[in-house]
C-alpha cells in the first residue's frame, strides 16, 4: 500500500477503539492518473477501442451508439489494489450514451432507476487470449481524445453515510446527527475527513468517492425497484451488496464533462465480478 492517509487520519483523530473499527472498513483501490515519463500505461481514456473480431459497436437500441469512455488492461494493474475476484487478464472496455447519436431526439439519459435505459451504459470484458482489432469510431460519434493513465495503489474509505460506517462510529444504524449534536470525540475526525476527501479522480475498485451522497444507495434503490430513505434496513442491506468496479471523473485532457464536472460510477455485485458477468454492471452519474 503506497498511500495510507485514511489510516493516519483515524490514528490522529479517533479514540483507539473507533480507529480500529474505522480502519477495518478501508479497502485498497487503484487510482489512475496521467502517465509521466517512463511510467507504464495501464488504462486509457477515449481514443478508439480494441474490439473482438466480429464484434459490433455497442449501442442503445432505439436511441443510438454509445461513446467509448475508457479501457483498462487487467493484467498490468497492481494486484495489491484489487480484490481476488477482479480479472487477472484481458481488458475492460467502458461505453456510455452521451447523447452524441440520439436517434430518439428526446434528450435520453441513462438512469439506474429505469431498466429501459440500462443498455445506455455497457462494460465489455475481452479475455486476454481473444483476437482483437482497433475499431474505428462510427461517423455518428466524435471520439474523446486519447489519454494514457498510470496506476497507484491507495487506501479508499467508505462514505460516511453508509451503514457500516454508522455502525462502526455511532454504534447503530441511525443517521448522522447535526455536527453540533455529534459526539465530541468524533468531531475532529469528521472535519478532517471532509477536508481530506476532496478529489474524485479516476479509480478502479475500492470504495467510491461520490460527488453527492453514497452511490451505493442510488444503485440499491434501483435494484429494489422503489425508493427507500437512507437508514432503512432493506436499503442498507441492498447497498452492502454492491461494490465499485470503476469511476471516471470529468477530465479536461480527455474533454470529458459529465454534467457539471461530475463523474460516472459503475457498480457490480461481488458474485458477478467473480464470474465476469459484466452485463450485470449498473451505472449512476453524479454531478
Amino acid at each position: 500500500m503506497t498511500d495510507e492517509r485514511y489510516s493516519r487520519l483515524a490514528a490522529e483523530h479517533l479514540p483507539t477503539d473507533l480507529a480500529e473499527r474505522w480502519t477495518a472498513l478501508l479497502r485498497p483501490c487503484i487510482r489512475l492518473r496521467r502517465v509521466a515519463d517512463g511510467e507504464q500505461a495501464v488504462a486509457t481514456l477515449g481514443g478508439e477501442p480494441e474490439l473482438p473480431a466480429g464484434a459490433v459497436w455497442p449501442e442503445w437500441p432505439g436511441h443510438g451508439l454509445l461513446s467509448f469512455i475508457a479501457s483498462v488492461r487487467c493484467a498490468v494493474l497492481p494486484r495489491a489494489g484489487l480484490t481476488t475476484a477482479f480479472p487477472q487478464d484481458g481488458t475492460l472496455l467502458f461505453f456510455y450514451f452521451d447523447g452524441q447519436d440520439d436517434n430518439a431526439d428526446d434528450g435520453s439519459f441513462v438512469s439506474p432507476y429505469d431498466p429501459e435505459t440500462w443498455a445506455g451504459a455497457q462494460v465489455l470484458y475481452v479475455p486476454g487470449d481473444t483476437p482483437v482489432f482497433r475499431a474505428e469510431t462510427p461517423p455518428e460519434l466524435e471520439p474523446y481524445p486519447h489519454v494514457e493513465l498510470a496506476a497507484g495503489v491507495e487506501e479508499s474509505a467508505p462514505d460516511l453515510g453508509l451503514p457500516q460506517v454508522r455502525e462502526a462510529l455511532l454504534g447503530d444504524g441511525r443517521h448522522w446527527p447535526d455536527l453540533r449534536e455529534t459526539p465530541a470525540r468524533l468531531r475532529p475526525f469528521l472535519r478532517a475527513f471532509r477536508r481530506l476527501r476532496t478529489r474524485i479522480d479516476h479509480q478502479i475498485g475500492g470504495h467510491a468517492v461520490p460527488v453527492q451522497g453514497p452511490v451505493e444507495y442510488e444503485i440499491a434503490n434501483a435494484a429494489l425497484g422503489s425508493v427507500h430513505s437512507w437508514g432503512t434496513p432493506v436499503l442498507d442491506r441492498e447497498a452492502e451488496r454492491w461494490v465499485l468496479l470503476a469511476q471516471f471523473d470529468s477530465d479536461s485532457d480527455a474533454k470529458m464533462m459529465w454534467g457539471d464536472t461530475g463523474a460516472l460510477y459503475w457498480l457490480i455485485r461481488p458474485e458477478h465480478l467473480a464470474t465476469h458477468r459484466f452485463d450485470q454492471v449498473r451505472l449512476t452519474v453524479q454531478c
